[in-house]
């Protein structure tokens, strides 16, 4: 399975659900799209960011399915514009709230719901790099 030797350390601190999501996706997009890794890899967090949403170093299960962000929701072939990260950024402010809390990011009563969305993408690549040793 390529897949489950291609798996980011992010989706290993994860649940089964998000494992097997990123295993099987990755692998059927091996074989419809060849060795374009870099396609394989977005077709597979694509498909894990319907389900899960990262906080901090590991994806956790979405209260609900669908796209995290409005390049996620774009049909068909999307054009390279910035991707929210993992951060469920169609989420209620409450949620995203609820996340910067979980992630102890300070001044986050004041924040707009964009600037939590971007506050909480820094607080998830920091606390992945220093998951990761970096």
């Amino acid at each position: 399975m390529p897949g489950k030797d291609a798996m980011p350390s992010t989706v290993e601190r994860s649940d089964k659900k998000a494992q097997r999501t990123w295993v099987e996706t990755y692998d059927s997009a091996m074989e419809t799209y060849g060795d374009d890794g870099a396609r394989v890899r977005r077709t597979a967090f694509a498909a894990l960011k319907h389900t899960h949403e990262k906080v901090g170093d590991h994806w956790e299960p979405k209260g609900r399915k669908g796209p995290s962000d409005e390049q996620a929701a774009r049909p068909g072939r999307k054009a390279e514009k910035p991707t929210a990260g993992g951060v469920d950024a169609n989420a209620s402010k409450k949620h995203l709230l609820d996340v910067a809390k979980k992630l102890d990011i300070s001044g986050r009563s004041s924040m707009k719901k964009d600037e939590l969305v971007d506050a909480i993408q820094k607080a998830n690549n920091r606390k992945t790099a220093k998951s990761r040793g970096k």
